[in-house]
């Protein structure tokens, strides 16, 4: 399987080669913090199935062990590394994939941080788009 993804303004591009280790969505405050949304969702790899094409992601220290690379035009995280916690392995966000439908997370990991309202988004109102002025 060959995936493709790039960051927002498209600056950095990258293929993937291979099937994920595992698809995830990933509640840490760190991920929260780091992506300014409730949860991430994560496909982890060998470090040799992703190449960066176009672009040099920039790369901090969030915390600890865990190194965290996006774009440095548009911010868009990209991918996140922990030599000593997974060694060897790279997790991209899903959602800059070209085809992000193309790998559905299979689990959920870090719940104890999860936000309390988040498993409830399958109650409320849905919209296909954002809604006019006159409508809830």
């Amino acid at each position: 399987m060959k995936q493709t993804g790039q960051c927002l303004c498209g600056s950095i591009k990258y293929d993937i080669t291979g099937s994920p280790n595992l698809v995830a969505v990933c509640h840490c405050r760190d991920c929260q913090r780091s992506a300014g949304a409730p949860l991430v969702a994560w496909a982890m790899f060998p470090e040799s199935s992703v190449k960066v094409i176009a672009g040099v992601p920039k790369t901090i220290n969030s915390s600890g062990a865990a190194m965290r690379s996006f774009c440095p035009e548009c911010g868009t995280g990209l991918f996140y590394r922990n030599a000593d916690v997974l060694p060897g392995l790279i997790d991209v966000q899903t959602a800059t994939l070209d085809n992000p439908n193309s790998l559905p997370p299979g689990v959920q990991v870090q719940t104890a941080e999860r936000q309390t309202w988040v498993p409830h988004l399958g109650t409320l109102k849905a919209h296909d788009r954002f809604p006019s002025g006159d409508e809830e």
